[in-house]
């Protein structure tokens, strides 16, 4: 039994100093959605101060491509020892697995870090489309089926289940789905009028809104955004509706939990760095620095 006690302890000792000594080199931050999204944006901005803090060299590793699924399978058969982290949206941490009949990682095995912030999705129309409101979207939609047609991030986005959710409880809206990689390349056809509509991360739409480029009908968060006072929420339509976007941070299965916890801290102290919060608050993204029990039951 000593000998039992004995071994235990010895194994606490060095996981404790691996997670002091945790990060001897660079650390990888895998995004598994293009450049210029959200998604990408937000670990670079915190990567930024984390190499910092660490003293060590953070990437940001974008591998886009099958709604995230294969940067998920990247970091999910990855090495546990913290020099391999996923940073995603909802889609291959909660998402995917209740869409895809088969995948090659199963999410609930990855390692809860922490949720960086999350971000409202907004309804975004091109200024062709003759609707300036959601009702109006509604009823041009109900009397011209099949004629829309929206943008997503890409299938089983929050972009797409947000739509999804939107054509279903405004009456089963006829609107047809194009899906893309990313955010990037669909903000983009939307702006050049190739789509009609799309459910967006605000952030990084905010500026073509305010431009007059895009037309921003509602917020899909509970109650107005403070940075858009003027443009509703869904729920003053549709009551109930409510779509945010979050952004979390996980490790592969069987990383230690002392570098999860390292990983949730140092986050947390980055979210209180002030050009950290101003350079979100231009996103529009709510910074949250969970804990990973915290991201655990959050997820």
């Amino acid at each position: 039994m000593r000998l039992l006690f004995l071994f235990l302890w010895l194994v606490l000792q060095a996981t404790t100093a691996s997670a002091q000594a945790w990060p001897a080199k660079t650390v990888r931050i895998v995004v598994p959605f293009p450049p210029g999204g959200s998604a990408d944006l937000l670990p670079r901005i915190v990567g930024e101060k984390l190499a910092q803090q660490w003293g060590q060299p953070v990437v940001i590793e974008n591998r886009a491509g099958a709604g995230g699924n294969i940067g998920a399978t990247a970091v999910f058969q990855a090495e546990p020892d913290g020099y391999t982290l996923l940073a995603a949206p909802p889609p291959p941490l909660v998402i995917n697995r209740l869409i895809y009949p088969k995948l090659a990682y199963d999410s609930t095995q990855f390692v809860p870090m922490t949720v960086i912030a999350a971000i409202p999705n907004v309804l975004l129309v091109h200024p062709k489309v003759v609707a300036n409101s959601v009702s109006e979207l509604i009823a041009y939609a109900k009397q011209n089926p099949g004629k829309l047609n929206y943008a997503s991030q890409g299938s089983g986005t929050t972009s797409h289940l947000t739509a999804e959710l939107f054509r279903s409880i405004a009456g089963g809206l006829q609107i047809t789905h194009v899906p893309y990689k990313g955010t990037a390349p669909a903000l983009a056809d939307l702006l050049a009028g190739q789509v009609d509509l799309m459910f967006d991360n605000l952030g990084v739409s905010l500026p073509q809104v305010k431009s007059g480029k895009l037309k921003a009908l509602a917020v899909a968060s509970s109650k107005r955004f403070r940075g858009l006072p003027d443009v509703p929420a869904l729920a003053e339509t549709l009551p109930g509706f409510e779509a945010v976007a979050w952004f979390g941070i996980v490790g592969p299965p069987k990383t230690p939990a002392a570098i999860a916890e390292k990983v949730a801290a140092d986050v947390a102290e980055t979210l209180k760095n002030p050009d950290v919060l101003r350079r979100l608050s231009d996103l529009s993204a709510d910074p949250l620095g969970l804990s990973p029990a915290e991201t655990a039951a959050f997820m």
